[in-house]
């Protein structure tokens, strides 16, 4: 769209607005094709219908057309206007995409399963020094709360927070995982 186009678009517009009906049809005829190119462009999946944005679109252009300022360009106005009521076409939709679960069930890896022995858990465990390992044992392995362990190891909870750390990046730096 060129300058001169966007420059008759506004004149049709301001036609419109002071009561030209032909100039307003005219002005909606021209304004329908581009945000119905728009939308197109923006709707890439099912479920929200182009030619619905584009009539709300236009309803809402001639709702509205009092709030355009006749010194400003109008295309970004119009464009602003599509915009919103596309975002509204897919809050409605729920921008949710439906699939068969037939069609995709092959694309599915199976589920690893990852076994973690006690010996392996005492292996972790055995390099760090004994008020970390018991921090760590306790929260991680027993599933206590840090407050839960701060009580039972006679510490405060943010000396329980400090082990915990430490601990788990001595484990992570030990096996190569930092």
């Amino acid at each position: 769209m060129t300058g001169k186009d966007e420059a008759e678009l506004s004149r049709l517009l301001r036609a419109a607005i002071a009561g030209d009906e032909r100039a307003y049809a005219d002005f909606l005829h021209r304004i329908a094709a581009l945000v119905r190119g728009f939308v197109r462009r923006k709707v890439v999946q099912g479920g929200v219908d182009p030619e619905d944005v584009v009539q709300e679109t236009l309803l809402a252009i001639h709702v509205k057309r009092h709030t355009w300022r006749p010194d400003a360009p109008v295309l970004p106005w119009v464009y602003a206007i599509a915009r919103f009521k596309l975002i509204d076409a897919f809050r409605r939709r729920g921008r949710r995409i439906e699939v068969e679960i037939d069609e995709i069930a092959e694309t599915f890896a199976e589920p690893e399963t990852e076994t973690v022995s006690e010996r392996d858990v005492n292996r972790a465990l055995e390099g760090l020094p004994p008020a970390q390992r018991s921090v760590v044992s306790s929260i991680s392995v027993d599933g206590q709360s840090i407050g839960e362990t701060a009580a039972k190891l006679g510490i405060s909870e943010t000396a329980v927070r400090v082990s915990l750390h430490r601990g788990l990046a001595a484990i992570a730096k030990r096996f190569g995982r930092q």
